[in-house]
């Protein structure tokens, strides 16, 4: 018999080294953040990004704020850290090669590092999630 051995994570509690100089809270107001598009090979439509947190603040983690239109997505991929997404608006879908989750605000999805994905908005809706992950991460495209 099989038995089902589920695993936790603790997804919310990050650890951010400032630059020596600068070692004070920030608040960062992402409404206020330029929406850049982005038409890449790794979008089957066009998104826009708004990067939150990069390397000029952060040592740890960047996050960026991806934009998805109705039914646009990302294509199967991976990275080479983990990835945690923060759903912020619509539906999405989560896929992985062996299921596919139907997402909404509030929904935070961990995805462990080399594991095959791709996410995006859901037929008719709009889509948006923050993205955190390591500033070193490699993403690997795998469906083109």
């Amino acid at each position: 018999m099989h038995e089902n051995r589920n695993q936790e994570y603790v997804v919310l509690e990050l650890k951010i080294t400032l630059p020596e100089g600068d070692n004070t809270m920030k608040l960062i107001k992402v409404a206020k953040i330029a929406r850049e598009p982005n038409s890449g090979k790794l979008f089957t439509g066009t998104v826009t990004m708004q990067p939150v947190i990069g390397k000029e603040l952060s040592k740890n983690l960047v996050i960026a704020k991806v934009n998805f239109g109705p039914g646009v997505r990302n294509k199967f991929h991976s990275h080479s850290s983990e990835q945690i997404l923060f759903v912020t608006k619509g539906k999405g879908i989560v896929a992985t090669e062996k299921e596919r989750k139907t997402v909404v605000v509030g929904d935070i999805i961990y995805i462990p590092p080399c594991e095959k994905h791709w996410h995006g908005a859901a037929e008719g809706s709009k889509f948006s999630h923050l993205y955190i992950m390591s500033p070193d991460s490699k993403t690997t495209q795998i469906e083109y």
